[in-house]
C-alpha cells in the first residue's frame, strides 16, 4: 500500500482543523479491535479470503488516515 497519497494527507488536515482535541482522542471500538486482530491472525496463517483482504486494507487504509489526522492535530495542539 502507498501511503504517500497526497488526498490522504488533505483529508487529515480538513480533519483535525475541525476540532483537534477529538481527533487525538479518536479510539477504535473494542470490537474494531478485535476484527482488525481476526483478520490480521488469517491473514498470518494464509487463510484470509479476498473479500477479508479488502475489509483489512479499508481498515488499514482508514488507520492510515487517522494518524495522519492525529498528527496534524498534536502539532495545532503543542503549536
Amino acid at each position: 500500500m502507498n501511503f504517500a497519497i497526497p488526498a490522504y494527507e488533505e483529508i487529515a488536515v480538513v480533519l483535525a482543523d475541525l476540532d483537534p482535541q477529538k481527533i487525538v482522542q479518536l479510539r477504535p471500538s473494542e470490537s474494531a479491535q478485535a476484527r482488525l486482530r481476526h483478520l490480521l491472525d488469517k491473514s498470518r496463517e494464509g487463510q484470509i479470503t479476498a473479500e477479508e483482504m479488502q475489509e483489512l486494507d479499508r481498515i488499514l487504509a482508514l488507520d492510515h488516515l487517522i494518524s495522519l489526522a492525529k498528527a496534524h492535530a498534536y502539532r495545532q495542539l503543542n503549536a
